[in-house]
Order: structure tokens, then sequence, then C-alpha cells
């Protein structure tokens, strides 16, 4: 076989195949033993003909039909795993000249991803954050804790600090006063001093009894975790139900034995000193892989096939629609909110797509690289790991699936070159 192999563009190659023909003999051998099953032959067991005698059974345009679509998947894959293809797309394949079974030539166009350029990985380097736990963190959690196990008695006073209230309630836009989905509730209970509302809004509750209704605008912060309310101004509607006089156990050795296995409150609060550390020291670690694998795809030159980027840009899109309906919003109120159209809004998460796109081909260059490599063991013991969580249920079956499997196994691989980088950024 012969390949010429011409570039159209950065993404885009052409591969000019020529077949040799001892190829062509064997691929037709191969076609006849695949059609002779179907072939039957006066004195012979179905499959069990001689080739010549298959041949002249068969009609010349089956067999030809069939040939070609052998020699042309065999050609193809072949000359582009002689080429170190990465094809993005199938390929547009042309027959430029074919005499039956003794020569072929084919052209084949095809999208790829360009050659990757890596930086010296083994040298970026990104700054781990300090994590501390206060004992005011602490306090607040064990706070949680009694707030869990008090005991809440109807009150027919004003709402105070530290009673809790049932509240149905809804917000519209401050200035166009239409609905935003997302804010609203129904019987939902507020422990007045928790802090665990948006900011303000549990001030406006205090002196307020039960039947009580107030009306009152809030601007949402500017770090809010749906960007459509950032730093928004919505009008809230509340109707108090019911004011709850919250009596919260005696923080003691007694409360500390209740909770958990603690013997006193002071191991009650170490373990819990412990648990933030822990969770806190977790998030800080995928933070800074996240900006280890951010600046090697920065400085990583590669050129992509747009409809790489476009799949991300998809997925990310749908992975945003579907936080919107968990949180109870329209992609149409999202978008208003963004003041964006649909267009709009893909042309501002392109760079986006593209840099995560960018980080997955990075990491996989320093993967083959590194010869990364995820053992049957390591595998297996994952996969183990993932059906203790589903046990019993139809996620079980579907890990044994094989793309289950090899998405897995990539995941893994991705992980172990994430700790590489870490591994050189920490020397």
């Amino acid at each position: 076989m012969r390949v010429t192999r011409k570039e159209l563009s950065d993404t885009q190659v052409e591969l000019i195949i020529i077949a040799d023909s001892e190829l062509l003999v064997s691929i037709k051998e191969q076609a006849l033993n695949k059609l002779s099953k179907d072939v039957k032959i006066p004195g012979f067991r179905g499959g069990r003909s001689p080739l010549n005698l298959v041949e002249k059974y068969l009609s010349p345009a089956r067999l030809q039909t069939e040939f070609l679509d052998m020699a042309i998947n065999q050609l193809y894959i072949d000359a582009a795993s002689e080429q170190k293809l990465r094809p993005t797309t199938q390929p547009e394949i042309s027959i430029t000249k074919f005499v039956p079974f003794d020569a072929l030539e084919l052209t084949a166009k095809v999208e790829i991803i360009g050659a990757i350029t890596l930086p010296d990985y083994k040298n970026i380097s990104a700054t781990k954050q300090a994590v501390k736990v206060l004992p005011k963190d602490v306090d607040d959690a064990i706070h949680q804790l009694q707030y869990r196990d008090a005991v809440k008695k109807p009150s027919g006073k004003a709402a105070k600090k530290g009673d809790e209230v049932i509240i149905d309630f809804n917000g519209n836009d401050a200035k166009s006063k239409e609905p935003i989905s997302g804010t609203t509730g129904k019987d939902y209970p507020l422990w007045l001093g928790s802090g665990v509302f948006i900011p303000g809004f549990e001030e406006h509750m205090l002196g307020l009894k039960a039947g009580e209704n107030k009306t009152f605008d809030i601007t949402f912060p500017k770090d809010y975790g749906l960007k459509v309310l950032q730093n928004r101004k919505v009008s809230f509607t509340v109707t108090v139900k019911k004011v709850n006089e919250v009596t919260l156990p005696k923080l003691d050795d007694k409360f500390a034995a209740k909770v958990g296995p603690f013997k006193t409150i002071s191991e009650l609060k170490g373990d819990m000193r412990k648990q933030l550390q822990a969770e806190r020291q977790n998030q800080a670690e995928r933070k800074y892989e996240n900006e280890l694998v951010q600046k090697l795809a920065e400085v990583t030159k590669v050129a992509i096939p747009d409809a790489l980027i476009d799949e991300q840009l998809a997925s990310l899109e749908n992975d945003e629609r579907q936080n919107l309906i968990y949180r109870g919003t329209t992609w149409d109120e999202f978008l208003k909110g963004e003041g964006l159209t649909e267009e709009e809004y893909r042309k501002r998460e392109r760079p986006n797509a593209e840099l995560r796109v960018r980080a997955s081909l990075a990491l996989a260059e320093v993967a083959e690289k590194e010869n990364v490599d995820v053992s049957r063991d390591e595998l297996d013991k994952r996969l183990f790991q993932l059906k203790q969580q589903y046990i019993g249920s139809q996620m079980e079956a579907e890990l044994d699936k094989p793309e289950s499997r090899q998405n897995i196994l990539n995941n893994l691989v991705t992980e172990k070159t994430v700790a590489l980088l870490v591994g050189y950024n920490n020397k």
C-alpha cells in the first residue's frame, strides 16, 4: 500500500491510497469466505465450498460490492494509522481507479486534530490555597446539628432571631414585575439567624406573626450560584404560615453521644473540625488541579476542528439547561436575565468550550508521552466501587457495557495524568 498525504488545511487532510496486488488478493479471499455461507453449491455444505466455485456461483456485482466495502474500510484504517491521524469525522472517500480485484486507488478527505505541541508541562506551576478552619466554623456546624435535634413549638408571638418561620414566597422582577422561576417556595422552613438564605431576606421576617404578609426587594449577590439571578433586584412577597419557637438541646457530652460515637463535646468538635478540614482540603485540591490543567491547555498549541468545539459547546449548553431545570428556571428566562440571544450565548461560551477541548487533548498527549497506563486490577477496582453506589439499580448493568468501561478507563487515565502534573509541580 502506498499513501500520499496532502494537507488541505490545519485540520483537514487528503490521503491518496494505492493498494498493492497482494493485499487485494487477500481481501478478495476474505470477501469470498464471508459470502460462501450464503451460497448453495450441490455437493457442499454451506461455507465449505471451494472459493473458486463460490466465485462462479456469485453474481459479479455482489462480489465486487462486498470486496470494495472490505477493501475501502481496511485501506483507510491502515492509511490513517500509518499517518498517525486523529480523525474527528467519517472520511469522504472516492474511488479514483478500480480494476476488479487487480487495482484500486482511493482518495480520502477527513477532518483531523492537528499536531499537538506541548509546553514544558513538568514546570507548569499553580498555587495551592491554604485551608483554614476557624473556631466559628466549627461552632456554626455544631449549631446546625443542634437545630436538627431542636424542639419546635408554635408561637403566637412575632418572629424573633432564633425562631423558625414556615413561609410561602414568590419573587418577581423588581422592574418588569414578571415572575421569576426559581424564586418561589411553599411551606419553606427558615431558621432565623442561620444565614443560609439570601443575604437580607431573614431580617424582613423579624417581627412578623403567623398569617401576616410582607413584600420587599432584595438584590442577589454578584457571586450567586445561578447566573440569571446574580446582582438582580427581585421583589419578594412572603406569607408567614407559622412561627415556631426553637429550643436547642443543651450543648453537653450527652448531646455529643446522641449525634455520634463521641463521649464528650470536645470529641464532637474535634471530629467536626477534621470533617471541615477534609472538605475544604478536597475543594482546594480540585481547584489547584483545575488551575494546573487550565494553564497546560492555555499554552498547548493545537489546531482543533470546529466540529469538535461545536460538540463540546452543545454539551456545555445541555449541562446549563439541566442545571436550570433543577433550579426551576427556564432557558428563555436565563437568556433574558443574561441579556443574550442563543447565538450570543454560544459565541460567549465558545472560548470556554475550546479551552476544554484543548485541555482534554493536552492531557491525552501528556499521558501518551508519559506512558500512563491503567491495569486491569485498577479498572476492576473502580468498577466495583461504582457498583457499590448503585446496588440493584439499572446503573449497575450499565457499568458493564463496553462503552461504560471505556469511559471509566479514560477517566482513570486522566486522573493519573493530572496526578503526574501535580507531582511535577510539587517537586
